[in-house]
Order: C-alpha cells, then structure tokens, then sequence
C-alpha cells in the first residue's frame, strides 16, 4: 500500500505548485474587477507568486541537502497554507492579498524541485526514470484540472474561497509524508568550492537543459496567459467554457509526458531522440502561428507545440536528476526548478505586453523556439565530451 500511495503523495507536490499560478488564469478578470485593479495588474497577481518562488527555491535545494527533504518540504507547506489563509481573509486588501500570493510563492519553493530531488533519493534505474515522468504528468494533470477548478470554483463561491484547495492538499502531503517517508539528513554541506566544481565539470550540460526548459516554461506560460484574454474578450467565452478550452493544449503536454517517461527507462539514447522531435515538434507550431492565428488554428497549433514540450520536460527532469549524487542533488535540481519558474514568471508578463501586437507575439516566441533548438544541437554535439547524462 505505502508504494502505491507514496507517487501519489509526491505527486501532488508539482500540482499544488501549479494550481498557484494555472488556477487564477480563468478568473483574473474577477480579480482585477473585485480589487479594483487595472488590466496591467494580471501578469503582477500571478508573478506575485511566481518571482518569491524562483528567488527562494534554490536556498531551498540547498537546505534540503544540508537538512533532509522531508523537513524542508514540510515547513514549505506550512508557509503555503499561511499565504493561502491570507489570501483567504484579505477581502478587498490588495496589500494583504499580494502578501499572501508572495507566501504561497516561497512555500512553493519547497514543492516540484524538491519532489524531483526526493525522487532521485528514493528511486534508482528505470523506476527513477518512471517516476521522474509521472511527476511531470501530475504537472501536466495540474495544469489541465488547475483552469476548470479556477473557472469552476468561481461560479460557486467567491474567488477568495477557492484558495482553500490550497491549506486542504498540504495537509494531504504533510500526512503522506510524515507517515510513509523516513526523516533523513542529508551527508554533505555544499560549500562554494564544490557548488562551483559542479558547474565547472558538468555546467556545459546543465546550462542549456536550464535554459530549454525554463524557456518551455515561459512559452507555455506566457501562451496561456494570451489564450485566457483571448477567448474572454474576443469571444465572449468565460467560466468553465473557458476553463474547458484549456484541456486540449495541457492534455496533450500531459500524454506525451507520460508516454515519454514510460518509454525512456534507462536509454539514454532514446532520452536524446525523444527531446529531439519534441523540440522541434514545440517549435514549428509557433512558426506556423505568424500566419495563421484565428482561434482554431491557435487551439490546434499550441495542442500540437505542447505535445513537443510534453515530450522534452521527462527527459530534462531525468537527465538533471541523474547527472549528480544525491549529496549534490538538492540545490542542482532547485537551480532547475528556480529557472523553470522564472519562466513561468515573466511569461505572463511578457505575453501581457506583446499580446497587443500578436503577430510580433508568436514571431518573438518560434525564435526562442529557435534558440532551443540551437541549445540542443550544441549539446548533442559536445556529448561526448562533456560529462554525459548517464541515467543510473
């Protein structure tokens, strides 16, 4: 029973940190309109969380390897259910709201990069690459249930209410936690001679996984964002309806990621082959996009660039994870996961500017596509030079 259940606990880990951002997209009108906020305010609400998290989560991978995962993720959950009773009670406070949005975002820091890092503890081989993946279908799973639940709750109850998601799926975890892993320190207290001997040997790997994934992020992100203004102010759409159209994009991401993590094992080969089409799978899209943006085609074309994306993040996650051991895990994992959700950060932000001008929008987003591909030619030409990625 405690092996089935724990992937299920760890995984609820990335979907809480999902639903922190994914969850307000649908209803950041209704935000705007109760707080009295301008439109220019919707990247802020959701950064608010976002920017606290890419700041903290790498001090947190840090203390994680210093402290144990399992006490680190325990008191970040605790700060999360802090912020999210703020949020709770703020009513019409802006500032109170915004202080409790900055808390959730530090608690989340505690979430999906040290559920990777606890995952490469617990699990080696071919479990710790099916692990790995299933992690990124839960994120996947999140960002699908996170819009219908934001839409939906909405409709139900006032928009403050829904935060209590929040405080109920921590204490989901704390309980899984506390009774199904082991309390453990870690061995090693990283210094800055071997922080910087990490990325002195294997930096010329990890950077420019760092940077693919964090501009995946951003994409998708910022791609949301513009999809939920959209849908809203071009056509008329709102709630669940809006909520709905999510699923098409998100449930392809989340498909892919889970047929990539069933397949990948230990094959690091396949690993290569697999980022490979999804990188390009993500891109053409975008391209495609300058020119034919009309509503069904922007549904059908980020469906199919997402599916790409879904099928690069397990291999990423996979190849970080593995790269150092465990004593090293922590903070190279949190570095990932702080530069992930920059991406998620100033996506909305950025797509919230250039959404006034879409063609420029979607030219700007196929050349970083672009650069992602360059990124990974550079590192499958260097692969035998630079330390290889083998999973163990």
């Amino acid at each position: 029973m405690k092996d089935k259940l724990l992937p299920f606990v760890i995984g609820l880990l990335p979907i809480l940190m999902v639903l922190g951002n994914s969850m307000l997209i649908p209803i950041l009108p209704s935000i705007e309109a109760d707080l009295h906020l301008s439109g220019g305010w919707s990247g802020f609400i959701l950064s608010s969380f976002t920017i606290p998290a890419a700041l903290v989560i790498p001090f947190a991978g840090g203390l994680s390897d210093r402290y144990g995962r399992k006490r680190i993720i325990s008191i970040s959950l605790w700060i999360m259910i802090l912020g999210s009773v703020l949020c709770i009670v703020s009513g019409g406070i802006v500032s109170l709201f915004m202080l409790g949005r900055g808390l959730q975002g530090v608690g989340a820091a505690g979430t999906t990069p040290l559920a990777m890092a606890l995952i490469g503890d617990l699990y080696q081989g071919q479990e710790r690459s099916r692990m790995l993946g299933s992690l990124e279908v839960f994120n996947g799973i999140g960002k699908v249930v996170a819009p219908l639940t934001g839409a939906t709750l909405a409709q139900l109850v006032l928009w403050n209410q829904s935060f209590w998601v929040f405080p109920v799926l921590s204490t989901v975890i704390l309980l899984g936690l506390r009774s199904m892993v082991d309390s453990k320190k870690a061995v090693h207290k990283m210094d800055k001679k071997a922080f910087t001997s990490i990325f002195m040997s294997k930096g010329r790997l990890l950077i420019p996984l760092y940077a693919i994934g964090g501009t995946g992020l951003f994409l998708l992100f910022g791609i949301l964002f513009y999809l939920s203004y959209h849908i809203e102010n071009t056509f008329q759409i709102d709630g669940f309806f809006k909520g709905f159209s999510f699923i098409f994009p998100l449930g392809s991401m989340t498909i892919c990621s889970y047929w990539c993590g069933k397949r990948l094992k230990t094959d690091e080969e396949l690993g290569w082959t697999y980022m490979k089409y999804g990188i390009i799978t993500m891109a053409f899209p975008l391209g495609v996009l300058i020119f034919l943006s009309s509503l069904g085609f922007l549904m059908f074309l980020i469906t199919v660039s997402f599916a790409g994306l879904g099928l690069m993040l397990p291999v990423i996650n996979t190849f970080i994870t593995s790269s150092v051991p465990e004593h090293e895990r922590g903070i190279v994992v949190s570095l990932y996961g702080a530069v992930r959700f920059g991406g998620v950060a100033l996506g909305p932000i950025a797509f919230g500017v250039w959404r006034e001008a879409p063609t420029h929008m979607f030219i700007i987003s196929f050349v970083l596509s672009m650069i992602n591909i360059f990124l990974f030619m550079l590192l499958t030409q260097r692969k035998k030079w630079v330390f290889h990625p083998k999973i163990r």
